[in-house]
């Protein structure tokens, strides 16, 4: 069992930035995939960004060039830096990793860009 624990959202101005963490209960060096999903309201969630235990990281069209993975294995915790953020990216940001054929969920930070 695993808890994945996020950080860091909160309320900033279109054109900020904010970076979220997510902070797992044990090691997840082993773990192949972590991502970071969103869900606006009235909308499904879907995916922002992910990251491989070997470090290929992959985005969405509409976060690239201003959002930016990473994840720190000695400290468990997977990052999210949001740059140039913008009134539509208002959501709440689950992180989710995959260990063995499990996969697990924390339990989400609410981000809101105001215009």
């Amino acid at each position: 069992q695993v808890q994945l624990v996020e950080s860091g959202g909160g309320l900033v101005q279109a054109g900020g930035s904010l970076r979220l963490s997510c902070a797992a209960s044990r090691n997840t060096a082993s773990s192949t995939y972590m991502g970071w999903y969103r869900q606006a309201p009235g909308k499904q969630r879907e995916a922002v960004a992910s990251i491989t235990s070997g470090g290929t990281t992959n985005y969405a069209d509409s976060v690239k060039g201003r959002f930016t993975i990473s994840r720190d294995n000695a400290k468990n915790t997977m990052y999210l830096q949001m740059n140039s953020l913008k009134p539509e990216d208002t959501a709440v940001y689950y992180c989710k990793a995959t260990l063995g054929l499990l996969a697990y969920w924390g339990q989400g930070t609410q981000v809101t860009v105001s215009s």
